[in-house]
This record gives structure tokens, sequence and C-alpha cells, in this order.
């Protein structure tokens, strides 16, 4: 028996440990490239899941409005003590009106045959459940789009950091041919006090790009809501973000893609309706009612329940307010300018489209050429390097022109990345104004 409660306990403790690691596994990414992190971030981000409870919210209102369509049983119950019955003078004789105890049950029921308000939800519930779902692809955009570019910004980081320590391992090297040749007299100790303060230099931009590195790690944690004391290790291939800098430049601003637009276009319906259903106070609200009572009377309440005396009824309710001082007509001219006031924003929004459009193409061609430009100055840059390390050692060039060419790769390979980068970032803003991004 013993042996048995051990196993047992020990089965218990093994699945527990491995439920923990695997909700941590599910917390954190093994392998965080761009579809992975912006996959965990609409998983997890709190303005993706409140959209979607939103749209859980909005389903339910739908529903209860709609549920006014259903007949609606009710029952109530009610007893009754008179401490003095009324009393009436009839033929000249006091005469009690009724007795001591009273009691009902009143089992009542209506069906709405025309009301507006349950019409007005028969009408919108499909257009309300629409602008749900696409507020919530509107956040998700977003989402993608943040995140997106704050992934490319702690690449451009990363990558800056390993330009440095090449540039610092060219530097040391300097330094120690600086000395090298100070120490034989072939020059003046110049050089290697100027191979010093650039590797010094050098050493301080690596640390300052290091600190900015976590700050872009840890707003890219916030973006995704990722753990902030877990490792986030990004994963890249430069090759493969290389291919996808192409974008169509010849497509047109067509707003009817975006999200802003459709959802625009399910307000102006809802606004449509909400004028039809002012329109419809002119309308007599109609129902059915009916209820079937057992009434209970009697002077005893010991023998109150003992017989009863049914009663049942069955009728329409027609409602129809005569005049309002005019408030049905104010209501119906409200809703047309809430109409108009929609048809507005959509030219506004029909306009800036198109100069966002503007703007992102503009920008996207303005980071294309640049990488362009660059991508070809790293190996040119390279080799001008090799070239004047290559005679600086053979004391042809002086130390002050190699350092001007190690500068200059070290700026060509900064300026790629960051280019490279910049042109991936402003294809997202092109995407965004055409309204690509499906989430």
């Amino acid at each position: 028996m013993t042996n048995r409660k051990l196993l047992f306990f020990t089965g218990l403790l093994l699945a527990s440990l491995q439920l923990a690691a695997q909700q941590e596994q599910d917390s954190t990414l093994a392998n965080a490239t761009l579809p992975n992190v912006i996959e965990y971030a609409l998983k997890r981000q709190p303005v993706v899941q409140q959209s979607l409870i939103d749209e859980e919210i909005t389903n339910l209102q739908v529903k209860s409005k709609l549920a006014d369509w259903f007949p609606q049983i009710n029952f109530n119950y009610l007893y009754q003590h008179n401490f003095q019955v009324q009393t009436s003078i009839i033929g000249g004789n006091p005469v009690k009106l009724g007795v001591d105890n009273t009691s009902a049950l009143q089992f009542t029921g209506s069906q709405t045959i025309f009301n507006r308000d349950v019409m007005l939800a028969n009408r919108t519930a499909n257009v309300v459940r629409q602008q749900a779902k696409q507020q919530t692809a509107s956040n998700k955009i977003d989402v993608v789009v943040n995140v997106s570019k704050a992934f490319y910004d702690v690449l451009a980081t990363e990558q800056q950091i390993k330009v440095i320590d090449e540039n610092i391992g060219r530097l040391q090297r300097s330094l120690k041919d600086a000395k090298a040749q100070y120490d034989a007299g072939v020059v003046d100790k110049t050089d290697y006090k100027r191979a010093t303060i650039a590797l010094n230099n050098a050493i301080a931009t690596k640390k300052s790009n290091e600190e900015a590195l976590t700050a872009r790690k840890n707003y890219l944690k916030s973006l995704m809501n990722y753990p902030a004391g877990e490792t986030l290790n990004i994963i890249y291939d430069s090759a493969s973000l290389e291919k996808e800098i192409p974008v169509d430049t010849l497509n047109g601003a067509d707003y009817s893609n975006r999200v802003e637009y459709k959802i625009l276009q399910s307000q102006r319906q809802l606004q449509e309706a909400n004028v039809s259903y002012n329109k419809w106070s002119f309308i007599p609200s109609l129902s059915a009612n009916g209820a079937y009572i057992l009434n209970y009377l009697n002077n005893d309440f010991e023998k109150l329940y003992n017989t009863s005396y049914p009663n049942s009824y069955a009728g329409l309710s027609l409602n129809f307010p005569i005049f309002q001082g005019g408030k049905r007509r104010y209501n119906i001219q409200q809703a047309e300018w809430q109409l108009k006031r929609t048809d507005l924003d959509i030219a506004s929004l029909k306009n800036s489209v198109s100069s966002e459009y503007s703007a992102a193409i503009a920008g996207y061609k303005a980071n294309l050429a640049n990488y362009i430009a660059v991508k070809e100055n790293v190996e040119l840059a390279k080799e001008v390097y090799d070239v004047i390390q290559m005679q600086y050692r053979a004391g042809v060039k002086t130390y002050l022109e190699l350092i001007t060419a190690e500068t200059d790769l070290r700026t060509a390979q900064i300026n790629y990345f960051d280019s490279l980068y910049g042109v991936l970032s402003s294809k997202i803003d092109v995407q965004k104004s055409l309204g690509q991004i499906n989430p």
C-alpha cells in the first residue's frame, strides 16, 4: 500500500512539473522570427484580447435584444390580508365588499407583433456584430505594424553592435601595429594615441548601443505582452529580409480595402437604420397579451387555498402617441444630420488615405534608393580599407588615412543595415495605407 501511494504521488509530481514546463514553454518563444513574434503578439496583446471580449459582449447584447421577439411569460404570486374590509352601502344597508384573506396565482404572457425597438435590433444585428469584428481587425493591424517596426528596430541595433564589434577588432589590431611601429622608432607616439582614442570611442559607442538594444527589446516585449524577465532571442535571415523588400508601387490608393472605411460603412448602415427607427415612431406599437389567474378568497386563512376562482383573458394592446410636442420630428432630423456627418467622415477618410499613401510610397522609394546606394558602398569601403591597411603596414600610408578608411567602412556597414530595416519599415507603411495587412 505504501509503494502504491509513493508511485501515485511521484506520478502526480511529474505531471505537475510537466504541466509547469509546458506553460513556461507556451509563455516564451524559442525562435523569435518575425512571423512568430507577430503571432505571439496577436494571441497575447491585451488590446486584441479586449477586442475579442468586446465581440462576445456585443454578440450577447444582440441576442438579448432579439430575445424580445419571443413570447414573454411571467408568473406572479399575490397574498393580501385585509385588517378592515371595505364597506359599501347597498340598498341602504352596509355591505362588506371582500374577505379577510385574498391570494392570486397569475400566469401572464405577451407577444410583440410590432415594436420599433425590436425591429431595429433585428435589422441591425448583423451590422453590429460585423462592426465589432472590424474593430478587432483594426486593433490587430495596429499590433502587426507596431510589432514589425519594433522588431526591425531591434535588428538594426543588433547589427550596429556587431559592426562595432568588428570595428573594435580592427582598431585593436591597428593599435597593436601602431604600438609596434612606435616601439621600433618608425613613427612617433601620435599614431599610437590616435589608435587608443579611436578604440575608446568605439567601446563607448558599443556600450551606448547595448543600452539602446535593451530598451528596444523591452519595448518589443511590451508590444507582445512577453514576460519581462524572459529572454527574447531574435532570429532572422538577412537574405530572406532582402527578398521581402520589393512592393508594387504602381497600385493606387484604394480606400475600400482599409478597415477604417469598412468601419465607417458599418456605422453608416447603423445611422440609416437609426433614421428608419425614428420614422417608425409614427407607427403604433402592437402586442398580444393574455393571462390565466387563480384567485383565492376566504376569511379563514387555513381554508384560503381550498377553493380557487379562476379567470383568464386574451387581447391586443395598441399604443400610439398622438402628440409629443414635435419630439418625433426633431429626432428624425437629428438622425438625418448624423447620417450626413458620417458621409463627411467617409469623404475625409478618402482624402486622408490618399495623402497617407502618397507619403508612404514616397518614404519607401526614398529608403529603397538609399538602400541600393549604400549596399554597393559596403563592398567599396571594405576594399579601400584592406588596401590602405596593407599600405599602412608597408609604411606607404599614414595612420590618419587608415583611420579615415576604417571610419568609412564602419559608416557604410551601419548605413547598410539602417537602410535595409528602414525600407522594410516603410514597406509596412505602404501595405497599411493600401489595406494589405490582414492578420
